[in-house]
């Protein structure tokens, strides 16, 4: 279909406000495949843009004592155990955005109608940034289901290495097999859900922020350059995508830091809860503990956070063109 000048100034006008119709495929199951598979090509972007800083997040959330700053990090871990040591659980880490990512994305199409339904809108109708990042944060729990046993299995290798340092466990595992033989072993089905409550409580007001901030920043970027947001170029999307990263991780850091202590710490045994392990760093290590690791997460978010919305969204229309044409 062509639009006449005057048409075409009238839509793109509704676009920008964020009144817009959405390009919906025929069919939902079809839908849903689409936003799966962007998705999983959105996470597997993620992972290969960020993964040595995502390594010394952990390292130093789990060991904060350990490291004077993220360079010093980097560099023990090299000396130590080479490149290889700041790349340990990528294939952890590639299931686990992959998963999470592929469930999210296709929550959120999901969700987006309850959120429809819930405001009496129609079927298609374009929602509002805000009504974007409550579907967002809704989408979150059903991807925590599956986020959570991989990101266990992936924080547990990557803090491997200081663990059998330190003398807390007897003998490291450094395959990603070894580390699930050994849950499976020890702690049953349940081991590989430790820290599921936090994962949630982090992901829910996470997922707001994140998917309302790159919302608000396409919102912003589409005025700017008078155009509908699906139009705005490969820059403004990498900027909106790091920008929602930054925003979700400044608002949850401290909940992934009590994530991680529990899902590394609880290879000696069964740990607290999150209130109790969050209470026990407050006490004992303070509140700089809760932080430590921000430095390479925001580093890092810029580019992995871009990457997955680039990935995500780049897919997703080259998709969605098939039933549009």
């Amino acid at each position: 279909m062509r639009f006449g000048s005057t048409e075409k100034g009238t839509l793109l006008e509704v676009q920008r406000e964020g009144h817009s119709p959405v390009a919906m495929s025929p069919h939902p199951a079809v839908q849903a495949v689409i936003d799966l598979t962007a998705g999983a090509v959105g996470g597997a972007a993620c992972v290969f843009s960020g993964q040595p800083l995502d390594t010394a997040k952990v390292k130093m959330q789990t060991f904060p004592g350990l490291y004077r700053g993220f360079l010093h990090c980097f560099r023990s871990t090299y000396r130590q155990v080479g490149l290889r040591g700041l790349y340990q659980g990528t294939s952890p880490a590639l299931m686990a955005n992959i998963a999470e990512n592929s469930v999210l994305f296709m929550s959120y199409g999901f969700c987006q109608e309850v959120v429809r339904f819930t405001c009496n809108l129609e079927k298609g109708a374009a929602l509002s940034d805000m009504q974007k990042a409550c579907a967002g944060s809704v989408a979150s729990v059903f991807s925590s289901l599956v986020l959570c046993p991989t990101e266990l299995v992936k924080c547990r290798l990557q803090a491997m290495h200081e663990m059998a340092e330190s003398g807390r466990i007897a003998s490291a595992q450094n395959s990603v097999w070894s580390v699930i033989r050994s849950i499976a072993k020890n702690e049953g089905a349940a081991g590989f859900f430790q820290g599921l409550s936090t994962t949630i409580a982090r992901e829910v007001p996470g997922y707001f922020c994140f998917f309302g901030a790159y919302e608000l920043c396409r919102t912003f970027f589409a005025d700017y350059l008078r155009c509908s947001k699906d139009d705005i170029g490969v820059a403004p999307i990498v900027f909106s995508g790091g920008f929602g990263g930054a925003c979700l991780w400044l608002v949850v850091y401290p909940m992934d830091c009590v994530k991680s202590r529990i899902q590394v710490m609880s290879m000696m045994g069964r740990q607290a809860g999150f209130f109790k392990t969050f209470m026990q760093i407050f006490r004992t290590e303070g509140v700089r503990a809760l932080y430590s690791g921000l430095t390479p997460t925001m580093i890092r978010t810029f580019p992995a956070n871009g990457a997955l919305f680039l990935g995500y969204e780049a897919s997703r229309k080259l998709m969605m063109s098939q039933f549009d044409s």
